[in-house]
């Protein structure tokens, strides 16, 4: 029983711990710093679906992580997905070996004599 109760106290600590470690990183600063609403939406957050409400990083640099928050936007899953695709689109194909031809057949050739056909 005192196996039990002392690997019980070492999984408690090890929670304690990790706990500690997460409210140090710049999610858990900005959920303490910015109401829990999207600055894409402006949707509020719960506890139970802020797993929805993601950090974006103004600047790009996940490395840059001020801790006034200076840097961060809280935004919903699909608006940060938007604000990313922004750029990705802004960036421009770089790989041009997947470019489409132009498109050859036309389904609409002998529309008219069609209508004509059937009057």
């Amino acid at each position: 029983m005192a196996k039990l109760n002392n690997r019980m106290d070492e999984v408690v600590r090890e929670a304690r711990r990790n706990a500690e470690k997460r409210a140090a990183g710049y999610r858990e600063q900005a959920l303490k710093l910015y109401p829990w609403v999207c600055g894409g939406c402006a949707r509020t957050f719960t506890h139970s679906n802020l797993q929805l409400l993601e950090v974006h990083h103004k600047n790009g640099n996940h490395d840059d992580n001020p801790s006034d928050g200076s840097n961060w936007e809280l935004l919903c899953t699909y608006c940060h997905e938007h604000e990313h695709s922004k750029f990705k689109d802004s960036a421009g194909r770089s790989d041009t070996s997947h470019e489409l031809s132009a498109a050859t057949h036309n389904p609409f050739a002998d529309l008219k004599a069609r209508m004509e056909s059937k009057k």
